[in-house]
């Protein structure tokens, strides 16, 4: 059916709007006629330096490349983070290791695995933390993304690549990992401090009372350590308690717990165990830090350890098991210390 011709009805968008309604479907069609209507608004003007305008308005870095990685467009942020203004990288290969990507490992990505040539070739977008080169020489690190460039017809006549300056993340990242070990681990050996061993403690008695896995607990105190602090220095002592914290952990199993309980004790948290392998590792660990010995000036110390051994017991809990074996601990050290008492 033929579409009714436009008739001059007086609309909302003024007097001089022309209505053309359609017989077919009753669809009402407005045409403003801007030259009769009087509207002078400006229109802003949307062009190319109008963008490029926009992106140095950005604090990112921002860079475009055609097909080969020639790049095209180098914005006032990129200018900024890596002290290249654009003159110096325009029509520039990125291949050519303008800025030099390397990963973590220091491996060049430009020639390599650089993301956003992966992107050009399969149009996926990606994003990596790697390690730029600044004009100043230092490297820096930026989190960069990269997304394909289409044109109308859907085939990638280029990419573009964001970065900013990953730094002070890292820093964040840093303090936060700092304040975890200072949570969880002792300053001075560098093994588990008496929070996590609580907390570990939790954990097993969970285990013990879900699953039936037996768990063993052994409390070690250093001998004569008051000795070590007032005959030779705090420094000497400092150095008994890091020689045997590192003897324990370093002769225990992966599962195993070993934290210093505080002062001159440790504690060791023996996992999936029964009650041999308690008392073997007890023997074992006494053995081997009476072999060891720590030097201050021209003497060689001596450092002995006594210990407390058991395994826990269904009825047991955290308190009821600390106290068991502390009372073992004591009775190795009224009986002569350097050894294990075991029940």
């Amino acid at each position: 059916m033929a579409t009714k011709s436009a008739e001059t009805e007086p609309t909302a968008n003024g007097p001089d709007a022309e209505v053309t309604t359609s017989e077919a479907d009753g669809t009402t069609t407005t045409e403003v006629n801007e030259a009769e209507t009087g509207d002078k608004s400006p229109q802003p003007d949307i062009g190319e330096s109008f963008f490029r305008d926009l992106l140095n308005e950005l604090g990112d870095g921002v860079y475009f490349v055609d097909p080969d990685r020639r790049i095209s467009l180098w914005n006032k942020g990129a200018e900024r983070i890596t002290g290249f203004p654009a003159e110096d990288v325009i029509g520039k290969c990125c291949a050519d290791n303008v800025l030099q990507h390397v990963d973590d490992k220091g491996e060049c990505l430009c020639t390599s695995t650089c993301p956003l040539a992966a992107t050009i070739k399969d149009g996926k977008r990606r994003c990596a933390d790697v390690f730029l080169h600044h004009k100043d020489g230092h490297r820096l690190p930026v989190r960069v993304q990269t997304s394909p460039l289409f044109d109308r017809y859907g085939w990638i006549v280029g990419g573009i690549e964001t970065f900013r300056d990953n730094s002070e993340r890292q820093a964040d990242a840093e303090r936060l990992r700092k304040l975890a070990r200072m949570a969880f681990l002792d300053e001075l050996t560098g093994i588990s401090n008496r929070r996590y061993l609580d907390s570990a403690l939790r954990s097993r008695f969970s285990e013990l009372n879900r699953n039936e896995m037996n768990f063993g607990l052994i409390m070690i105190d250093v001998d004569h350590f008051k000795q070590f602090n007032d005959n030779y220095g705090h420094e000497t002592g400092d150095r008994v308690l890091q020689v045997v914290s590192e003897t324990l952990s370093k002769n225990c199993r992966s599962f195993d717990t070993v934290g210093r309980w505080g002062g001159e004790e440790f504690v060791v948290i023996v996992g999936d165990a029964g009650a041999e392998d308690v008392r073997r590792l007890a023997s074992q660990l006494c053995a081997l830090v009476a072999s060891s010995s720590v030097t201050a000036g021209e003497n060689r110390l001596s450092v002995t350890i006594s210990l407390g051994a058991t395994t826990a017991r269904k009825d047991d809990t955290p308190q009821t098991l600390g106290s068991r074996v502390d009372a073992l601990l004591y009775r190795s050290k009224d009986t002569g210390r350097n050894r294990v008492t075991f029940a």
